[in-house]
């Protein structure tokens, strides 16, 4: 096995990451977040890898992917995220990415959506006989950290012990446990007794991932699980400061005025960011929605049924603006 590489955090520190999320976590979110709350690893939404027979090298990753791979986001550890299927287009991709500046590769076995990606993502679940030979050969092509973001199992909850002891002979440094299912998507509750049960299984760091929205649950799965640290997704998109408030920094129960003014200013700061990003409002206000519906905001809620049916982007500035009215 190899020897474990240096991680993108601190020895001794409890890491708070921002969670990838396809479609969402993209540049200018990531920017928000360092430039504000400062998470202690951001990651990339996942890159897709191309398996076509006339893609190979650089070509297994688009250039926009290949513009993101970097080593950090000003100062911020960055995790590139793959998502593919094969053994070989995966290490191409993984060397590619590091070819372009990544030093932290993580391979996404978690994520619950077919479509496109068929056989990848938390569909490596059901194959598992094959990863022994995926995981060995992009550890051998990975001079990093790599690390695996992965499901409790496809339909099986138990599934992910029976992948421990495979973790760690491939020699990945860290796993990121989302602890749901596949097949639950994000339907139910995240089961973090499974979680305190990997951490004591697995000599592996092992980061918690799911429904991690409130201080008092954040701390909860530190002090319950043992994990290394946490990753926040949906909770961080609907309160950017709960980076803050798990640090200690921010006011722990936020009031509702303060819950206003955080939302403000985070889509504030988006539609500035995607304004310099992207090419034309449309372009623009469907990115800022994007970002909007993975807030969950009540269905009822008028001023968010205000932002969801703008039709420009001044249009949903103003209806920012108006939150606190």
């Amino acid at each position: 096995m190899t020897a474990r590489r240096v991680l993108p955090w601190d020895e001794g520190r409890q890491p708070l990451m921002l969670a990838p999320m396809q479609g969402v976590t993209n540049r200018a979110v990531r920017d928000v977040f360092v430039d504000w709350v400062r998470p202690d690893v951001v990651f990339t939404e996942f890159m897709r890898v191309r398996h076509g027979g006339d893609a190979d090298g650089p070509a297994r990753l688009s250039a926009g992917d290949l513009e993101d791979a970097r080593p950090h986001v000003r100062g911020v550890p960055l995790v590139v995220q793959l998502i593919g299927r094969d053994q070989g287009p995966l290490v191409e991709a993984a060397l590619a990415a590091q070819d372009a500046g990544a030093i932290h590769l993580n391979l996404n076995m978690g994520c619950p959506y077919g479509r496109m990606n068929v056989g990848c993502g938390g569909g490596m679940l059901e194959r598992p006989e094959e990863l022994p030979e995926i995981l060995g050969a992009l550890r051998k092509a990975i001079v990093g950290s790599f690390s695996i973001k992965v499901r409790a199992g496809y339909s099986d909850p138990e599934q992910v012990f029976s992948l421990l002891s495979l973790f760690e002979d491939a020699g990945v440094d860290f796993l990121v446990l989302h602890a749901r299912t596949v097949v639950q998507r994000y339907d139910g509750f995240a089961d973090h007794s499974i979680t305190a049960r990997v951490v004591k299984a697995s000599r592996l760091p092992v980061i918690a991932n799911g429904d991690i929205n409130a201080v008092e649950i954040g701390a909860s799965i530190l002090r319950d699980t043992g994990a290394a640290g946490l990753m926040l997704g949906r909770g961080a998109m609907r309160d950017p400061v709960l980076f803050e408030r798990l640090r200690g920094r921010a006011v722990a129960t936020p009031t509702e005025e303060d819950r206003v003014q955080a939302l403000q200013r985070f889509l504030r700061q988006l539609a500035e960011r995607y304004g310099a990003l992207f090419c034309g409002d449309a372009q623009v206000l469907n990115k800022l929605k994007s970002s909007l519906a993975v807030m969950d905001p009540p269905e009822d809620s008028k001023p968010f049924k205000v932002l969801r049916k703008a039709k420009s982007v001044d249009a949903f500035c103003e209806a920012v603006e108006a939150l606190s009215d």
